[in-house]
């Protein structure tokens, strides 16, 4: 059995990653985590994402995942959609890749040009 207090913190990690995938937030980054998407490392680029944003001080966009988006050539791919700006869809996108889009898209609001895919 748990105590209260264990209990009590995995309720808090649990609603935090909740927070991160739904709600009212002023945007949202999708990465996309078909099998291609996997085997290209979309779940490292996911776990970066998630780091980077509790890093950067990030409560209001939300992360969440998505199937594949039919460029398996171009996975991971995630796509930044941030409320009143057009959805910005990134190719290539590893861990190193993803702490940039966060701190210089996200955090700066601008788009990081040489990761864009379209």
């Amino acid at each position: 059995m748990k105590s209260l207090e264990e209990l009590r913190k995995i309720r808090d990690e649990v609603k935090k990653s909740m927070d991160m995938r739904e709600g009212a937030h002023r945007g949202k980054v999708v990465v996309c985590m078909g099998t291609c998407g996997i085997a290209a490392g979309a779940r490292e680029t996911m776990n970066s994402f998630m780091r980077s944003l509790e890093e950067q001080g990030v409560s209001d966009v939300a992360l969440t995942a998505a199937g594949c988006a039919g460029f398996c050539e171009q996975e991971p791919l995630v796509e930044v959609d941030i409320k009143g700006r057009e959805p910005v869809r990134y190719g290539h996108v590893d861990g190193a890749a993803a702490a940039r889009i966060v701190e210089q898209h996200i955090v700066g609001g601008k788009v990081v040009d040489e990761l864009v895919f379209g």
